[in-house]
């Protein structure tokens, strides 16, 4: 079950800061209609910050585009091209977009737990939580409010480099000044067993108790460190990456058998499969394969 664990690692992963979250996620990928350019922090923010990510869009007059996303455990930091500038947790369900004509949205993914340090308030892991930047930058509005106005228009010039050095600045003190030992340990612990988690050092049947045991911990205090600082559970992270990893290969293969595919990523059954990819995809996967199928009609994203 588990190729690595006990606290042994986790002082190996000390420096080492891996990307906790899959680029799984997005519902139907072949229909989109938007460019997406993911970018690496600095690299004094990569215990806070996991990338940083530009949208570009632009359709035909009259015409729209609606992306569904499977949410990971992360908080976003979003500008916007209105002048919103906030941060959002993780949504109670699926994350919707509605795209129409010109624009750009530059975000900033947050290490799972980095909001809550950002902010150091409980409220920051509450599901579905939007809170404005400057709340959670600790800078004055006008500051953000520029900064966030740069970073959108660097990205819909296509300077995507100077996107992310808008808001580098502003995110580089806000840590500086919230980053403590206590945080920094929690933060880093959890990273390493998400990490983990979605990049294969964990057998597909892993449970809470092996995730537990990767992070040096009993499973009681693993699920207070996530109820604390992330604001899932970890069993809700291993169901979670069990569906977007079953999404990912049923949009590269339509065809692929549903019970193989069932047992492949971690379940005994493929009843109970079906209950948690309905449950958080918002269809059946028969029926998410099929219009996987078709990506030229967009049939999921329009649902």
């Amino acid at each position: 079950m588990l190729l690595s664990a006990g606290g042994a690692s986790l002082g190996r992963m000390r420096q080492v800061f891996e990307p906790t979250a899959s680029t799984r996620g997005i519902v139907d990928p072949g229909a989109a209609r938007f460019d997406l350019v993911r970018l690496d922090p600095a690299p004094d923010l990569a215990d806070v910050v996991e990338r940083h990510w530009v949208i570009r869009w632009d359709l035909p007059p009259g015409e729209e585009f609606t992306q569904v996303v499977i949410p990971h455990p992360n908080a976003n930091l979003v500008a916007e091209p209105d002048g919103v500038f906030a941060a959002h947790g993780i949504p109670p369900g699926l994350f919707a977009r509605t795209l129409r004509g010109q624009g750009a949205v530059v975000g900033t993914k947050l290490r799972p737990g980095g909001l809550r340090l950002l902010l150091d308030r409980p409220d920051a892991v509450r599901r579905g939580v939007v809170l404005p930047a400057p709340a959670v930058l600790g800078a004055e509005d006008e500051a953000v409010a520029a900064a966030g106005a740069a970073a959108v228009a660097a990205a819909r010039a296509g300077d995507d480099a100077a996107a992310v050095a808008a808001v580098t600045p502003l995110l580089r003190v806000a840590a500086a000044r919230r980053r403590t030992p206590a945080a920094s340990r929690a933060t880093r612990r959890i990273g390493h067993v998400l990490a983990a988690t979605v990049g294969g050092a964990l057998g597909p049947h892993a449970t809470v108790p092996d995730l537990a045991a990767l992070a040096g911990t009993s499973t009681r205090s693993l699920q207070r460190l996530f109820a604390r600082w992330v604001g899932v559970s970890p069993a809700w992270v291993l169901r979670r990456h069990r569906v977007h990893l079953a999404a990912d290969l049923l949009a590269a293969d339509p065809a692929r058998g549903l019970a193989e595919l069932a047992t492949s990523v971690g379940y005994y059954d493929q009843a109970h499969f079906t209950d948690d990819f309905s449950r958080v995809v918002g269809t059946p996967p028969g029926s998410f394969a099929r219009r996987c199928a078709r990506p030229a009609e967009g049939a999921l994203a329009r649902a």
